[in-house]
């Protein structure tokens, strides 16, 4: 068996989780896919996980029109909006952040452009800005911290020092932050500070999964949602 260099950090088995909601979401930025899977280590990234809610057609939304192409569209539009975000693991709540707005959505071309030029400007404004709303858990037995980020302004429902336990609503899903679509982003770390932490290893627990294009779910007792699958938690 081959033993770490003396200059690498042996691979940590992942911290498990399940899945922060009911009903079906599609997942992006999957480490499955990369990693890092933002493309940054920065904020305690590098094996983040997006979710964006669908309905049984796979759908973000239940229609388009002009502004889904030309321009934005209200977050209000999206089945992610509004969904109740719950803990996906017990521990202690030890930070929270409300009062960032929920931004317009951008599908178009030409409305994504211009709000990725604006990357830069918005790290330079600090957490708030990239993170939007969000309720970081400390995890039970020193695990690290779970963050779940862009959350809705005004729907926290937990606050610094409050015990969790899996399935405890936080907030709602929102599109706060960086985001160009209403959706949850979800993190480990070794940190509570999210300027500062370094990202940890994600799994999740007991779901089903359509892989993208499949039109036939998989059961997994453990697994990293592919890019692009289709996501339920199991009862």
């Amino acid at each position: 068996m081959s033993r770490p260099r003396a200059n690498q950090t042996p691979a940590r088995s992942p911290v498990l989780l399940a899945l922060p909601f009911a009903g079906r979401w599609r997942a992006g930025n999957s480490p499955a896919r990369r990693v890092p899977s933002h493309g940054t280590d920065l904020l305690g990234e590098r094996y983040a996980i997006d979710f964006t809610g669908v309905d049984d057609r796979g759908r973000t939304a239940a229609h388009r029109d002009w502004g889904s192409y030309f321009g934005t569209e209200p977050p209000e539009r999206f089945f992610a909006f509004g969904r109740p975000i719950l803990a996906p693991a017990a521990g202690v709540v030890v930070d929270v952040h409300d009062g960032e707005i929920d931004h317009v959505a951008r599908r178009s071309q030409l409305s994504l452009l211009p709000y990725l030029l604006g990357q830069a400007s918005r790290l330079r404004r600090g957490v708030g800005a990239i993170a939007g709303n969000y309720v970081i858990i400390a995890l039970a037995e020193s695990a690290g911290y779970v963050a779940l980020v862009h959350l809705r302004a005004g729907s926290l429902r937990v606050r610094a020092g409050d015990t969790v336990q899996i399935g405890h609503p936080l907030a709602d899903c929102g599109n706060s932050g960086n985001s160009t679509q209403p959706h949850v982003h979800v993190q480990i770390m070794d940190s509570p500070d999210l300027s500062i932490a370094r990202g940890l290893p994600v799994a999740f627990r007991r779901y089903r999964e359509w892989p993208a294009g499949a039109t036939h779910p998989e059961h997994r007792e453990i697994g990293i949602p592919g890019e692009g699958a289709i996501v339920e938690a199991l009862a």
